[in-house]
């Protein structure tokens, strides 16, 4: 009988509906282990040197009462029509889709499709993916999603940087569109710095690709709305040598010419306006399409169609899957996710609206375009060029004026310069969405429909046929649709169904109040380029969050900048690379790495630049320090970093972490975690006590993320106190330096 200071707290906390073990089942456990209670176990279990005092952490609130103040920090959200674009678009999510996927754990709470014998369900939505982004794109094979539109053109440049041979190679050059969208530019000059690729950027119709030149990228629309025939330009760059990338939209491609037949070698994106909300931006599923020669330095996943033990066909993960647990160092990327979820949502877009049904989309943002341009010029706007497909840049404005009027009217426009203004329409734009922007721009009546087109012509016209696949001929009813889904959900095993003991993943069966969030309009429908006094809701969740994971992880900072594991190890070793440099040490470049190590670990210390040296673990699998002591001190004038996972890859606390680190920082080494078993530390110990300089976590292992076969799988960056300057970041949304059309900038 529990007491009555008991029987008054809130009935619906997360202890009393959430944790799966009974008091029944922890007493049989402690019972088969021999120890009197789970303090003492801890305290067997963990090293007393690097145990830590209670975590200064608010009070733990019930379901009702969390979710209360989460309504009450979403009310913080303003959500405005956006019209930014810039790669993010809003979208109408298919109720079937929202409601029997997002929203469902069957396919929330799904692992990593490893065992391909009861992931038949996943493996067939993510070839269907990956058939939309070949057709679309015009390339021959696709990988099964990736983490966004950025990181899929940085893999994209080292992808095609392990292509090439000879001169390049060795002094490498590779052109950026100064047309690209600001942030994938970003990222691609963030991945080519630590492995000496110097990013040249420019206007592609006065680059002239030379010797030293291995690859460029062009946007395809450009993030000013114009639809360019690179076919020339990729003649010349193919002449000298050099592959062509395009970051495509891939809404587009229903009705413009896929890449693939103007010269392209890869195409990449997101597939985001397929169904899947804007979310502030992200997650969503990028994508990289190819061509066939290629498949062995495609990065990421890829569904291969092969046959069960009847000879029957069946799906299972092929070529480079988890490729880093045997090239390790020599990896083709450190990717070992993808947004499976997010990839599944696109994937049953495209199956439910067909082939038609996406011709039909973009044929109508097409020609609300075309009407809202037609209306510019009559008020005596100009254009920057044409053709178009969603996107305008819209001159002889006022801005400052514009703006003003569409926030009136609870618009989001495109800040570019101090006499241009950015309109990207979508899905989502009616008639009258147009009628209001025309008004906001002068007041000029809404044109005839009758009066201009919606489809591009001559050499920017689409001719070859796409998703000629039978699925996507039959579910086009929502009753169809559900059935199809179902079946796939039905060959699959999931936390619906039991436990899943793989990995380190830590699956558990993330509470339905923590995820009714997602499809609340406050935090799915926000731009992420949205102004700062829209988004005080999302702000205030980032504020909190990165207190308390600075507080859990006892170092000074946290960036809430990664979005994968992967991207989180990488982005902490740069931190380690910058904090190096800055103190003139940039020559320290050996990373040691436990042999034991997941495999992504020397695959990121690879992609940073690092010369990865192997240290050997004792006959029980922890760190051999001795071997350790030796290398460092081997190593000692070029030693950057230690890789460690703690708990350790097989579930220990090794007793001599706070002397392993000791010795790396004793020879000028950081120490970086991974943060991928943070879920055993909270509360015990933190990376700070242990002696940790800089780790990721793992949000989805730790801290209640949707898994949905290894997406979402959200990496976060912490360091200790002096290297909060060199965290992640990203570029703002501010107006460009470029005024569109300007000449081309250099390097």
């Amino acid at each position: 009988m529990s007491s009555h200071s008991d029987l008054a707290q809130p009935i619906d906390t997360f202890a009393r509906r959430h944790m799966g073990e009974s008091p029944e089942d922890t007493s049989a456990m402690l019972a088969d282990l021999n120890y009197p209670s789970l303090a003492a176990l801890i305290d067997a279990v963990v090293p007393s040197n690097i145990r830590r005092g209670p975590l200064a952490l608010p009070a733990a609130a019930g379901e009702s009462a969390a979710l209360d103040e989460l309504r009450s920090i979403a009310a913080d959200n303003r959500i405005f029509r956006s019209f930014i674009g810039m790669g993010y678009s809003d979208t109408h999510v298919p109720a079937v889709i929202q409601r029997t996927i997002l929203e469902n754990p069957a396919w929330y709470t799904a692992y990593t499709p490893y065992q391909s014998e009861i992931s038949q369900g996943r493996l067939e939505a993510l070839l269907n993916f990956q058939t939309v982004v070949c057709d679309l794109t015009g390339l021959e094979i696709s990988n099964a999603s990736m983490l966004d539109e950025g990181t899929a053109a940085a893999e994209a440049m080292m992808m095609c940087h392990r292509l090439k041979e000879g001169a390049a190679a060795d002094s490498p050059t590779f052109f950026v569109s100064d047309a690209c969208h600001p942030q994938t530019l970003e990222i691609v000059r963030t991945r080519a710095r630590p492995i000496g690729i110097e990013v040249v950027t420019g206007d592609h119709r006065s680059f002239k690709p030379g010797p030293g030149c291995f690859g460029v990228l062009v946007q395809y629309p450009n993030t000013w709305g114009s639809v360019h025939d690179y076919a020339g330009f990729f003649e010349q760059a193919h002449a000298a040598g050099a592959f062509c990338i395009v970051a495509a939209d891939l809404l587009s491609l229903a009705i413009l010419r896929p890449p693939g037949e103007f010269g392209a070698d890869v195409a990449v994106g997101t597939a985001q306006r397929f169904g899947v909300p804007l979310g502030f931006g992200g997650p969503h599923a990028g994508f990289l399409s190819t061509r066939d020669a290629f498949k062995r330095q495609m990065p990421g996943r890829l569904v291969g169609v092969s046959k069960d033990a009847q000879g029957d066909p069946a799906m299972r993960l092929a070529l480079g899957t988890r490729e880093q647990h045997i090239r390790r160092d020599k990896a083709t990327s450190n990717i070992c996710t993808a947004q499976v979820l997010l990839g599944v949502m696109a994937s049953m877009y495209a199956v439910y609206h067909g082939p038609e049904g996406l011709r039909r989309i973009a044929r109508r943002t097409k020609l609300l375009t075309e009407l809202l341009a037609s209306g510019l010029r009559a008020a005596g706007a100009t254009l920057e060029a044409e053709p178009f497909f969603d996107t305008l840049t819209v001159g002889n404005v006022a801005p400052q004026r514009v703006h003003a009027a569409a926030e009136a009217k609870g618009f989001n426009l495109r800040a570019i310069s101090a006499t241009q203004v950015g309109i990207s329409l979508d899905e989502t734009t009616t008639l009258e969405d147009v009628k209001v922007l025309l008004g906001i721009f002068g007041g000029a009546p809404l044109p005839s429909p009758d009066s201009v087109g919606a489809d591009f012509e001559g050499v920017h016209a689409r001719t070859s046929p796409f998703l000629t696949a039978s699925v996507f001929e039959r579910y086009h009813t929502e009753h169809e649709m559900l059935r199809y889904i179902k079946r796939l959900e039905a060959k699959d095993l999931t936390l619906c169904q039991s436990m899943i003991s793989l990995g380190s993943c830590t699956m558990k069966l993330n509470a339905a109040s923590e995820l009714f969030p997602v499809s609340w309009p406050q935090f799915s429908r926000i731009h992420p380029f949205a102004p700062e006094e829209q988004t005080r809701g999302y702000r205030r969740l980032f504020r909190e969050l990165e207190a308390w994971l600075t507080e859990i992880t006892g170092f000074a900072a946290v960036s809430l900048q990664p979005n994968a594991g992967s991207q989180g190890e990488y982005a902490g070793l740069l931190v380690v690379r910058a904090y190096h440099q800055s103190r003139g040490e940039g020559h320290r470049n050996v990373c040691l790495i436990p042999t034991s190590a997941h495999g992504t670990n020397p695959a990121s210390a690879a992609m940073c630049g690092f010369r990865v040296v192997p240290v050997l673990c004792d006959a029980m699998g922890n760190i051999d320090v001795a071997d350790l002591s030796a290398k460092a001190e081997a190593n000692a004038r070029d030693l950057a970093a230690l890789m460690v996972t703690y708990p350790s890859t097989h579930g220990v606390f090794e007793s001599a972490i706070k002397d392993i680190c000791a010795i790396v920082h004793a020879h000028g080494g950081q120490v970086y975690m991974d943060g991928a078993n943070m879920n055993a530390q909270v509360g015990l110990t933190s990376p700070g006590e242990i002696g940790a300089d800089v780790c990721h976590l793992n949000l989805h292992k730790t801290f209640c993320i949707p898994h949905g076969a290894a997406d979402r799988a959200s990496g976060r960056s912490g360091s200790r106190r002096t290297w909060p300057p060199f965290s992640p970041d990203t570029p703002s949304s501010r107006p460009s330096a470029r005024t569109p059309g300007a000449p081309a900038s250099g390097r």
